[in-house]
Formats: structure tokens, sequence, C-alpha cells
């Protein structure tokens, strides 16, 4: 725009006015004595600070209004000057003074004694940019003003909460006997329309702030007003072509164009062309493509009521676009007055955004304790007479101003020194017939800072573990990575076994899978490597880590780079081609049945083994866990085991019963009446009993979560215990999914007997009319059962969002829910990186994943959904399938990974937003902010590069982390990595979608494969070497991957083989037959509503079938 080009990062304001006039308040010093001359050598300058007292500058008349800019910033100590401007009025009408324009030259500007207001001129979208606490305490006297004044429109709520920041910046911690009432606000004006019930609501929420140091209450301060929808924005009246009255703004992201106070469109920097006024008419030209839903024409106008006010909002919208938009501006002398001039010179000469916070990194030195306004302690009124000039909020004191002193440029002084001196037009009423006309040029990223590409760095693990790097985009560092099968070590012969009671954390914590961040050159990069890789000479030391008790020590290999892994003790742990070989004879040699009933069959046994150990998660180890310890919600989980001992107990029953029915069917056991042993029916009819068992926990339940959520917030003690035992390698899913499995259990039982009586097709078969008994008695309860769990399955994904979020307090609400999660890449002021969105009903959230040894993500801002609106956009810098979402003053650019991905946002979003119009306004809780920086580039370094997503070090083989990490191989991390994300729907449809089972695992650089026990759920494969472990040995997170069948150039000559793709990793496996072949590929394949297409259940019409995870 107007000789600007570039782009942006957002930010916002909003605000109707800047401050008050000369008789708002404020003390005023008593003029010079002099008299002044109009038009005459020297200007005594009145300016209203922040602080609502008056400051005399002393400047020749001809000098350039920059000059008295750099004078009272000067004076002030101010670093980051250019968010702030000096605002004169004109009648009804701000203007900002021109900073290149002399001062004599100014429209309206008064010669006798001219007043100005010191004022934010450009409200940042982000408070933790502003580099200096001194800079937040002056942005948060402007929110003060604002908010006093009426310009900052809010509703109560949120005006007592602001309110309260400003009580316990200034006046310090709530004393009870100090304020017994809330009468103490009274003589303290906050709103224009403040009463005692909202003086109340600033009482209770001051309470709160105990110990809030007053830099920290200026920022929350900041944070909360950012999300007012009219966070600095300044109201221009006009109409539009039909005579409808408006109000224009302009912010960070665009003009915003108004009916009253509420937000009807918003034209960003993108879809602008140019921006013209001419006369009254001002000129809004958009790009060929994309117009802004409502506008269907290539140029809007609006109509101001004089040019001047035309041509003000028009230099705004060129100083917005300069100062946000652009990395850097280009330096155009204005021009002279010619007799036919071509338009108006105005450009944007100031420093942008990203200059401005470079230099202050360059420049920064801290400063010395600043003096804050003491006008809320000692004065009866917001706007007090403070007479003393030396109570200014300068952070030194300002010095008294004599007749004949001047502060500010002496005589002498010229403003040639600054090259922006210029004679051009002045904004006067004359010359009504001259059009002047300025463009916004097309985005040019030739002037846009280019991505920081940051040194690649190799993530650290823990000491058991190691995995290696695979190519990664070049231009991108950050971009996601995600790892072969993540290697977990395995000792072949075992040491004497330690007692459950002696499994610490820090061992636990060698099995948590990691993701390795790689450098970006593709040479450079290894082979990926596997915990089931092939045989290989190379070894490599590992710290051992025992089996889980009495089990069998079976062999298994631990390749990393495909490299055989020796344990210290010196056991050997591969895995020879022959012995695979000797397990595939094995299978070969035994006759399944055929019938597809046993094989339904047999998924009811081989899940129900899966569901046996994941009831003892609870029932065994978490009660041994919290039994030695003092200080636990003893009813909470005495409920909890009270409500899974019995299923366990039952369920320890049952499954010996199905074991012995299908060795029965499959030949395994003699003596039996073969009739009566190929069927199932009998059995499960026999243990309905089991469903009073179960209704008893589906009262119970929720009750249960919402205890276990209430005491992990209060007692830190159960916190710690709960995140340790989570990190045990026995915990291999996040507590809460194991609570909610017996509630699945019932939904797998029915889904099953469902395929059998459907497969058996009429009650002619011997084991329909029990079937079909025993899915009845099942569909019951689930069908009583539906709407809690879903409400259960809501909550639990609120309570794991709420311990992966940094920075928010109150996630988890009654009719919150949520709808998607996902890794988008988020346009800033450093390009694109890559950000966290996580989606609700009532709100968007967006984060960056913190470096701390538990891996968490930090939030750095929310979009409420009421008033927000999404649009796709053309492709920037680079990005393909990008949309825009604007919300309140924020518009935030981000691309999606693909097409199919940006479909999922934009659907989701849509649904979402048309969602909350309706809603009352009482269904929405907006989250509360708990981190004090929300910067979204906090995270980066001051030399451009991006701190570890792991550990900052590498450790010895011999040490252990003392902060157990994060488990990786959740479904938020996961989509870190895989640039991916996962719908509410996706959750719910991948609980009906869990299988076990054996599969044969082809090694990487061998013909050889490997036996293994395989469990599907929550999005991932987990594998075990028999059913009987305690723990499963690796696990393979499969969003982002494509399951397909082998090619030829696959080159594999077995039958029933799946293969799995991600990038350039590769797996293959077998399964035993062309029905457990087909069950694999379905579940994988329908787990989530990724699946590009739906799986057919024949395997020739599945041959070379891609399907995206």
């Amino acid at each position: 725009m107007a000789g600007a080009d570039g782009g942006g990062v957002g930010g916002g304001g909003r605000s109707l006015g800047g401050g008050g006039g000369p008789g708002d308040g404020g003390g005023v010093r008593t003029p010079p004595t002099t008299p002044k001359k109009v038009g005459g050598k020297m200007l005594a300058v009145k300016i209203l600070m922040l602080d609502d007292t008056y400051t005399l500058f002393q400047i020749q008349s001809k000098a350039c209004a920059s000059v008295l800019l750099e004078q009272v910033c000067r004076q002030l100590n101010l670093l980051e000057s250019d968010y702030f401007g000096l605002e004169y009025t004109d009648g009804n009408t701000r203007y900002w003074l021109d900073l290149e324009k002399p001062m004599s030259r100014q429209v309206c500007l008064s010669q006798v004694e001219p007043v100005l207001r010191f004022c934010v001129k450009f409200y940042t979208p982000d408070p933790a940019q502003l580099e200096e606490e001194y800079t937040r305490y002056l942005f948060a006297l402007q929110i003060k003003r604002d908010l006093a004044h009426g310009c900052l429109l809010c509703n109560d709520n949120t005006a007592a909460l602001m309110a309260s920041y400003i009580v316990q910046a200034e006046c310090g911690d709530f004393v009870e006997e100090d304020y017994p009432d809330h009468r103490y606000l009274s003589l303290y004006k906050f709103v224009p329309s403040q009463d005692p019930e909202l003086e109340r609501k600033i009482m209770e929420n001051h309470k709160k702030h105990v110990g809030m140091t007053p830099a920290a209450a200026d920022l929350n301060l900041l944070e909360t007003a950012r999300r007012c929808e009219l966070y600095g924005i300044k109201m221009h009246p006009a109409k539009d072509n039909e005579g409808v009255p408006l109000n224009l703004a302009v912010a960070h992201m665009g003009v915003l164009v108004f009916q009253n106070y509420t937000k009807i469109n918003t034209f960003s920097w993108a879809k602008i062309r140019k921006l013209s006024f001419k006369r009254k008419r001002f000129l809004t030209k958009l790009h060929p493509e994309g117009y802004v839903s409502g506008y269907y024409k290539d140029t809007v106008e609006f109509f101001f009521d004089g040019r001047n006010e035309c041509k003000n909002f028009w230099k705004k919208c060129v100083e917005h676009h300069g100062f946000f938009r652009c990395s850097q501006v280009k330096k155009v002398p204005r021009q002279k007055t010619r007799v036919l001039s071509r338009g108006s010179s105005f450009r944007y000469s100031g420093r942008t955004q990203k200059q401005v916070q470079e230099f202050v990194r360059d420049n920064y030195v801290k400063r010395a304790p600043f003096q804050r306004s003491q006008s809320f302690r000692h004065s009866p009124s917001v706007h007090a007479s403070v007479s003393s000039v030396g109570m200014s909020i300068s952070a030194q004191p300002l010095l008294p101003l004599s007749d004949n002193q001047c502060i500010g440029t002496p005589v002498s002084l010229s403003c040639g020194s600054m090259t922006l001196a210029s004679t051009g037009d002045p904004q006067s009423p004359g010359s009504p017939t001259q059009t002047e006309t300025a463009d916004l040029h097309d985005f040019d990223t030739r002037d846009m800072e280019t991505p920081s590409v940051t040194p690649s760095r190799q993530d650290t693990l823990s000491p058991e573990t190691s995995v290696t790097s695979s190519p990664q985009r070049g231009h991108d560092p950050e971009y996601p990575h995600h790892p072969a099968l993540t290697s977990i070590p395995v000792q072949a012969s075992a040491p004497p076994l330690e007692s459950a009671n002696s499994r610490s954390c820090e061992a636990a914590s060698a099995t948590a899978p990691q993701f390795a961040s790689t450098p970006s050159t593709a040479a450079a990069a290894p082979q990926d490597q596997s915990v089931l890789g092939s045989p290989s000479p190379t070894t490599s030391p590992l710290t051992t880590t025992p089996l889980s008790p009495h089990k069998e020590n079976i062999p298994v290999s631990n390749h990393v780079n495909n490299r055989v892994d020796s344990i210290p003790n010196g056991h050997d742990t591969t895995v020879s081609s022959a012995r695979v070989g000797e397990m595939e004879g094995e299978s070969r040699k035994r006759k399944y049945p055929s019938d597809k009933a046993y094989f339904i069959a047999k998924e009811i046994l081989t899940t129900e083994r899966t569901y046996k150990k994941d009831l003892e998660v609870i029932s065994l180890w978490l009660k041994e866990e919290v039994g030695k310890e003092e200080g636990m919600p003893g009813e909470i989980l005495s409920k909890l085991f009270q409500l899974v001992d019995p299923i366990y107990e039952f369920h320890t029953q049952f499954l010996k019963e199905l074991d012995t029915r299908l060795a029965q069917w499959d030949g395994r056991a003699s003596g039996s009446n073969k009739l009566e042993s190929q069927r199932i029916g009998d059995i499960m009819l026999k243990n309905m009993s089991m469903l009073k068992l179960y209704e008893s926990y589906l009262e119970g339940h929720y009750g249960i979560l919402e205890g276990l959520e209430s005491s992990f917030r209060k007692n830190r003690r159960f916190e710690q215990i709960y995140r340790d035992f989570e990190m045990q390698k026995v915990c291999y899913l996040p507590m809460t999914s194991f609570i909610l499995k017996p509630l699945h259990r019932l939904q797998h039982y029915h889904l099953l007997l469902d395929r059998l009586v459907k497969h058996y097709g009429s009650a002619n078969h011997h084991d329909y009319r029990e079937c079909m008994t025993a899915k009845a008695k099942v569909g019951q309860v689930i069908k009583a059962m539906t709407p809690s769990l879903t409400a259960s399955e809501n909550l639990v994904k609120l309570m794991e969002l709420q311990r992966d979020l940094v920075g928010i307090d109150n996630l988890v609400q009654p009719d919150r829910e949520f709808l998607r999660e996902g890794c988008l890449q988020k346009l800033s002021r450093k390009g694109y990186q890559q950000r966290m969105f996580f989606l609700f009903n009532d709100v968007l959230l967006y984060t960056n994943r913190t470096t701390t040894p538990v891996l968490q993500f930090k939030v750095h801002g929310q979009l409420p959904l009421r008033g927000v609106m999404v649009e796709e956009t053309e492709s920037r810098m680079g990005a393909s399938n990008c949309f825009t979402i604007y919300g309140g003053n924020r518009a935030l650019m981000v691309a999606a990974n693909g097409e199919e991905e940006k479909t999922k946002w934009l659907e989701d979003l849509t649904t979402a937003i048309n969602q909350a119009k309706t809603r009352p306004d009482n269904a929405f809780h907006y989250l509360s902010l708990k981190s004090i920086s929300s910067s979204d580039e906090v995270l980066d370094r001051s030399d451009g590069s991006v701190l570890d997503d792991s550990l900052n070090t590498v450790r010895g083989l011999g040490e252990k982390s003392a902060t157990p990490q994060q488990r990786s191989n959740t479904t938020v991390h996961v989509c870190w990595h895989r640039a991916t994300s996962v719908a509410a729907q996706d959750y719910s449809l991948a609980v009906q979608n869990q299988l076990s089972g054996y599969l044969l695992r082809k090694f990487k650089n061998s013909m050889g494969w490997q036996k293994l026990w395989v469990v599907f759920t929550n999005f991932c494969l987990f594998f075990y070497k028999t059913f009987q472990d305690d723990f499963p040995l690796a696990s393979l997170p499969l969003l982002g991957y494509v399951i397909t069948t082998p090619g030829e150039d696959d080159q594999i000559q077995k039958e029933f083989v799946f293969k799995l793709q991600f990038k350039n990793h590769v797996y293959f496996f077998r399964a035993e037959s062309e029905f457990t072949f087909s069950r694999w590929m379905e579940v994988i394949s329908t787990a989530t509503q990724n699946s590009s297409r739906i799986f057919a259940s024949s395997h020739k019409e599945n041959e070379n079938e891609s399907i995206r995870l």
C-alpha cells in the first residue's frame, strides 16, 4: 500500500479514541509568560501524556514534526517509540501529526497554544511482542484511558477483570482490613457506566490477584484487552454507496467495516490491491480472485463527510499497512508542490514492527526502575489533576519547563539531517477538484523477511533409546518428522527379575517412544531404524531393560539403523532368519478352520486378552502404586477399584472359557463334540450377567473422572504419582483411556456379535439364536450408555488437553466440546511456523510446543468462535492450501499440509462458527490464560534458531533423566510431528476399530519375518513378543501413514501382506489368513476419517489400493 510492500504479522487494534482533550483532566502547567506569536519562530506545544499530565515543549514552527516526537520519546527514555504518536483534534476528527511535515503546515493545528496527545498509535496484537516492561506499562495506561472513555467496549465481566488488573498494578494486593467493601473503588472511574454491582465484581477479581506484580498485572490487562472486540479500533464515520451509515476502521489485518459497533466485514491486506481516495470517496480495489464475502465488485466505495476526513483515514491505512504488513518500507522523498499533482505523496516513513523488534533486541539494556503513575492511589478520579510535571510517567523525572528553557529542538537545529523534510501539500480544504490516489502494491516477497532457517539439530533421547534420522524438507528444518518404529531395548537373558514394587519411573521412561528431529540435508540422513530391523554385524551398546515377570525371555531383535544392538552384559539379541522360518513353518503346519465364524470368535478371544491386560493396569498396577503412598484421594480411588475389580475378576474367568472353546474349535483340544465346540453364542449369552457390573460402572465412572480431575489439580502429591505412573511402561495409554475401556468393550462385543449374526444369516444356524439374544442384551445397555459415553469421551479429551497445554486454566467446562486438533503452518513475521491448533465448539486455540523435559504445548492465543470468519486464500510465500481465520482483532493466515487437511479444517470451522452464533451468551466460557508471555515468537531465540523440542543435552549412556519425559506417541504429539489433524469423530470411530493378534513383520534388509503380538488402539500399533507381556516393546503411530498391498517392486512373494508407508519409512506385515488380513486392513484404514477411500473386504479388490490414514 502506498509504496510499501511486504507481508507481515497480524496485530490489531481496537479503540475509538486515543485520549481526552485538554480539558479532560490532568495537571496543566502555567504556560510561559512570553506571548507566542502566531506563525512565529517558536511554538510552545502542550502534550497530554498517558498519565493525564501535561508537559510543555518548545520547538521551531518550521521544524519537522518528527523532531517533537523524538524529544517526547527521549524525555520518556522510550526505546520502542514507533508504537506511539502525537494526535490532535480538529472538530470531531482526530489526526496524527504528520512527522515529515513542518509543524506550521499541519492541518488546523493551532499556532497559538497547540495541544497534542501522546498515545498509542499501533496497537500490537500480542503484548508479549513488546520487549520492554515500560512500553507495556504505557500500553496499559492507554487501555485504562480507552476503558474509562468508553472507547473499549466489552461486557461487564471483562470490564471488571481489566479494572481489577488496573487496581492491582496501581494499588497492590487486596487487603481486607483496608477494603471492607467495594466502596474503595467508588471514587475512581474505570468505565463510563460504573455502578456498585460492577465495583463488587472488580473487588472479587482483585482478591484473586494477590502476589501479582505490577508488571504482570499490566501484561494480563493487555492480554485481556486484546481479546476484546474493539481493542485498538478507532471508528471513522462513512456511508456506503446506498447511503447506509457505517463506521470504518483500520487494524493490523486490514480495513474493517462496522455498523454501529458490530463488525460486518473485513478487507484483509491480502485481498486489497489498491487503496485510494478521490475527494470524499474512499476506494478499495480488490484482487480479481477471492473477493470478500458479500462484495462481488472489483472496487468497493465508501463516502466520507469531507475530503479531509477521507484523506485522514486513507493515511491511517497507509501507516498501518506499512507498520504491520511490511518488513521494511522504501524511503521515498516527498514531492514538492506542483501545478498538476499526480496525487498525495504521503508514505509511511517510520520503522516497521519487525524493524522495531530487531532494533530493540540489538540495543536493549536493562532500564532502571521507573516511577509508576500515582493517580489511582492519590487522586479522587481517574483524570486527577497533577500539578507537578515531575509526577509524569517518564522513566526519569521530566524537567520543569521555564519560560526561556527549550525542551525540544532549539532554534538552531534543522531537520535536514533527518532526510524527512518536505514541503508537500498541506491538508487544507483548498483545491477541492484535485484527485489524489495512492496504490496498495501487490504483495512482494522480495521485501518480506524470508522464513528463518534454523541450524539442524538432533533431538536427544533417553539413554536407553536411540533413533535416527531421515530427510526432511530442506527449506524447513522445523517441519514435522517422525522416524520409524521407536526403539525399545530388550535383553535376551534377563537378570534376576525385579518385583513390581521396584519398578522406577526412570527406568520406565526409557520405553517412552521419542521422535527425532533431523538435519535437513538428505544426503547426510542415514537409513531409518526400527526395533524390529534386519540382522547386521554392527553393534551399539544399550542399557538393559528387564522383561516383565514370569514370562519366557524370547530373543527379540532391537535394530537401530539396521544394526543389531548388543547388551552390556554380553548377551546377543539377534533373531535369526532360521528362527523366524521355524515360527513360520509352525504357522503353516496348523490348519485353521475355514469358517468365517471361527475368525470372528477368535477376534473376540484375542481382543479379550488385551482387554484383560488393560483392566490389570487399574486393578493391579495402579492399586499397588497408590497403595504405598500417603495423601492419595482415597474416596475416589476406592470407588474406582470397587467398580473395576469385579469386572476384572469376571473377565479372568470369561477369558479362560473363551480360550478353551477356541482351542476345541481349531482342534488343539480333543474330546469335544464338534457341533458344540464350533460356536461362541452360548458362552456369550451365559456370561451376560456381566452387564449388571457394567451398568454400575456406567453410573459411577463419570464421577470418578471428575474426581480424578479435581484431585489432579488440587493434590500436588497425587499429581506427581499420577504422572509417574503414566510414565511406566505398563501404562502405555493415558490413564483416562483405561477408565473408558470397559464401556468401549461393550461396543466391541456388540460389533462382533453383529458380525456373527450377519454371517449366520438366519435362525437355521445352531449358533444364531444365542448370538442374537446376546447381541440384543448388549445393545440395550449400549443404547442407554451412548449419551453418557459421548460426554465421558469428551471429558477425557478435555482432561488430557488440560494437561498437555501450558498457560490455560479452565479448559474443562461442562458444555465445551472438543472438535478437532491438528498441526498447521501459521504465517508470522518469520514466515510460516509450525503451530498446533485445537478447535472446540466455542473457541479456537493455537499453541507451540515447549522445550521442557515434559513436552507440552504453550498456548499463544485464543479466538472465541462468535464473530469469527474463515475463508480460503491464495498461496503465500510458497505455501499452498492456505486459509485465513478472522476473529476479533486478529487475522491468522495458516497453511494445511494438503488439500484434504484444508477441507477438513474449513468444514469443521464453518460448522462450529455457525453453531456458535446460535448459542446463548452464558454458554461461552472464555479461557483464562495463566501465561504472562503469549508471544507467538517467544520460543524463538534472538539468533534465529529454534529451541530444541526435546532435552537440551545428550546424556551419557549411564545417566538417567531426572524428569521423565512426556510420552510422545499420544495423538497430539503425533499430529505435531506428522503435520496432520484428528477430529472428535475420528476418536469415536477409532474405539470401534480396535484389534489384537499375531502378525509377521518383515525384516528390512532380509527375507526373514518376525512374529509379534500386535495391538491396534488409539491410532497406534503396539508390539509385544507375546500376548502375555505386560507392556509393549515398541509402538508405531499410524497417523499420516498410507496402507496398501505390496506392488511388484516390493518383491513380496507372500500372501496376506499389507504395507504401511510414511515418506521413506516402509513396513510389511503378514496376517495368518485372508480374513485376518481383511480385518487388519479394515481397522487400520477406517480407524480415522482421514481414509481417502472405503476399504473393500476382498483381498483381490484391495490389491494396490492406497488408503491414507
